[in-house]
C-alpha cells in the first residue's frame, strides 16, 4: 500500500487537501462554515461539529483521488470514523486519497522574527499510531515573519531534525516553514529560507525524501531548484490567507508546485447548504485548485 501511495504522490496530478484545522483554528473554521460558538458547549462537541464538516467534504462525490492526491488530517480526525471506517482507511480504500497527519502541537513564542514549533514529547507514540492506521505521511508547521537568518535557520533546523525522526518511523514528512504573506520582508525571508532548506537537503541520506509545503513566493518559479531536488518528493503550496482566486493565480505561475490549500478549499461552503449546493460549490473549488496545480 505504501508503495502505491508513494507513486501517487510522486507522479499523480492533483493537489493535497488540508483538512487539519486544530484546536486554535477550529472555531474560526466552523464560523466560516456557518456554525457559531452557540452550536457547541465544550471542546468535544466542537470537534464533533468539525468532524461533521470534514466528513461532509470527504464523502462528497466531488472529493476523490481523481483530482485530490492526499488529505492532511488533524489527530482527532484520524481517531474518528467515516461510514464505519477509520478516517485514514476511508480516504484510501474508498476515495483513493493518500492520508497525512498533522503532528505539531502549535507554535512557540516569536523569537528572531520566527516561531518554531512547541516541543512534541509524545511524537514517537503518535507516529506509531499513525502507521498502524495506515497514514502515509505527516505535516508540521512553523512560521517565519521577518528576514532574520537566526530565526529562519532555527525554523528549518528544527523542521529537518523532527523530519528525520518521522522518516525513521517509516512516514514521509511534509516540512512546512510558512512565510507570513503579510511580512514586510517576504521576498528576503524567502531567499533565506530557500538557502537554509537547500543546505539541509544536502544532509539527507541518499534515497530519503521529504515534502515541502511553502508559501506561494513573491518571485514566480523561485522554488524550481527545490521542485527538481532529488531529496524532495513534492513541493506543495499553502494558500496562507490569500483568496482562492489569488492563490490559484499565483500557483499557476509556479510550475511543478501543487496546492495544499485549507481555507481556500473550503471557501464558500456552508452548513446550511443543501447537499446539491454544497457538492456544487466544493466541486467548483476542487476543479479550480486542480487546474492551477497542473501547471
Amino acid at each position: 500500500m505504501h508503495q502505491e501511495q508513494l507513486e501517487k504522490v510522486r507522479q499523480g496530478n492533483g493537489f493535497i487537501a488540508a483538512l487539519d484545522q486544530s484546536g486554535g483554528s477550529t472555531p474560526k473554521a466552523l464560523q466560516l462554515y456557518g456554525v457559531g460558538a452557540d452550536a457547541y458547549s465544550n471542546d468535544e462537541e466542537m470537534f464533533t461539529r468539525m468532524h461533521e464538516m470534514r466528513s461532509r467534504i470527504i464523502t462528497s462525490p466531488s472529493f476523490t483521488g481523481a483530482r485530490i492526491l492526499g488529505a492532511i488530517l488533524f489527530e482527532d480526525t484520524m481517531d474518528r470514523q467515516i461510514e464505519g471506517k477509520d478516517t485514514p482507511d476511508y480516504l484510501w480504500s474508498v476515495k483513493g486519497v493518500v492520508p497525512f497527519l498533522k503532528v505539531d502541537k502549535g507554535l512557540a513564542e516569536e523569537a528572531n522574527g520566527a516561531q518554531v514549533m512547541k516541543p512534541m514529547p509524545d511524537l514517537d507514540a503518535l507516529l506509531a499510531r499513525a502507521v498502524a492506521k495506515g497514514v502515509f505521511g505527516t505535516k508540521m508547521r512553523s512560521v517565519i515573519k521577518l528576514a532574520d537568518k537566526a530565526g529562519v535557520d532555527a525554523v528549518v533546523d528544527q523542521q529537518f531534525e523532527v523530519g528525520r525522526q518521522i522518516l525513521a518511523a517509516g512516514l514521509v514528512p511534509i516540512i512546512e516553514p510558512e512565510v507570513d504573506i503579510h511580512s514586510p520582508q517576504k521576498a528576503e525571508a524567502e531567499a533565506l529560507l530557500k538557502a537554509a532548506i537547500l543546505a539541509q537537503l544536502e544532509g539527507l541520506p541518499s534515497g530519503q525524501q521529504v515534502m515541502l509545503k511553502l508559501t506561494l513566493p513573491d518571485v514566480d518559479g523561485f522554488y524550481d531548484e527545490l521542485v527538481a531536488h532529488p531529496g524532495v518528493l513534492r513541493v506543495v503550496a499553502l494558500s496562507g490567507g490569500y483568496t482562492r482566486e489569488d492563490a490559484n493565480e499565483r500557483l499557476a505561475r509556479n510550475h511543478g508546485v501543487i496546492a495544499s490549500f485549507s481555507r481556500a478549499l473550503t471557501e464558500g461552503l456552508n452548513a446550511s447548504q443543501t447537499d446539491a449546493e454544497f457538492d456544487a460549490m466544493l466541486d467548483a473549488s476542487i476543479k479550480s485548485i486542480y487546474e492551477a496545480s497542473l501547471t
